[in-house]
């Protein structure tokens, strides 16, 4: 079974799908269920997003069970978008993607993601060799299930051929390097990093994803280097700004910064 199809290839810029847990968190201070977690996954398409992205952890800390499968029916109403739900795959994750494969909802995309059920955040990528053969037949039973999977990784230019023998479709580099180098000294050199990871994965035909820390102002020289992206995944400086200025507004924001001229 092929894996489900990707964001319009015909536009030339990476893709902004828009992780709402965040959302989810502050739901989750009171038992009034709002603000609606599936309602900030619709008004974000509304406004032109491509994608939403969930990181539903075994504690329910921001996005609980219930929000998976909502946003998943919630996006039949919108075949030409596309559903990431991201996190380890030896905790919750592979149970997800089953069960939303067993109701015809499976998602368009996996991200592996290497964190500990104690971390507050995402913060290192996978290592290989060492995660290779634990990891394959897990990639093997996504794509058997027609589901698209992308490695959360370092950029490290030397991983990346090895996620490709894994099997990997798409790697997510992660980027709060880069986030932090932004505007300093070191933001050349960190740059660089990133684009010679890019290259690398790109010439051993992956897809390029980033995501973590990405913010409006450092996304512009970031897809400048790489404009090649495919996708960025951002949620807490996204969900920062909607709280100034709204979802569709912060959207459009994003989304301008993505396609900026190079």
């Amino acid at each position: 079974m092929p894996a489900r199809g990707q964001f319009d290839a015909k536009t030339a810029f990476p893709q902004l799908s828009v992780n709402v847990n965040k959302v989810a968190l502050v739901r989750n201070t009171r038992h009034v269920g709002y603000p609606g977690v599936t309602r900030a996954a619709e008004l974000c398409l509304k406004a032109g997003a491509a994608g939403i992205t969930v990181h539903p952890r075994p504690d329910e800390r921001h996005i609980r069970r219930s929000d998976v499968f909502e946003i998943a029916e919630m996006m039949r109403l919108w075949p030409d978008r596309e559903y990431n739900i991201e996190g380890n795959p030896f905790h919750n994750l592979m149970d997800f993607i089953r069960e939303l494969a067993g109701r015809r909802m499976r998602p368009h995309q996996a991200t592996f993601v290497p964190d500990s059920e104690s971390q507050s955040t995402s913060d290192h990528g996978w290592s290989f060799p060492q995660d290779a053969a634990r990891l394959k037949p897990l990639i093997d039973e996504c794509h058997a299930l027609g589901v698209r999977v992308s490695l959360f990784m370092d950029p490290v230019p030397e991983q990346m051929a090895a996620c490709k023998e894994v099997g990997a479709d798409r790697v997510e580099l992660y980027t709060e390097t880069w986030a932090s180098a932004f505007g300093t000294a070191q933001e050349a050199n960190v740059l660089a990093q990133f684009t010679q990871a890019a290259e690398a994965a790109r010439a051993a035909g992956l897809g390029v994803n980033a995501g973590h820390d990405l913010t409006q102002a450092n996304l512009v020289p970031f897809v400048a280097a790489m404009p090649f992206m495919t996708e960025v995944s951002i949620g807490h400086a996204f969900v920062s700004d909607a709280l100034e200025v709204g979802y569709a507004q912060a959207v459009q924001g994003y989304l301008k910064a993505l396609q900026a001229p190079t």
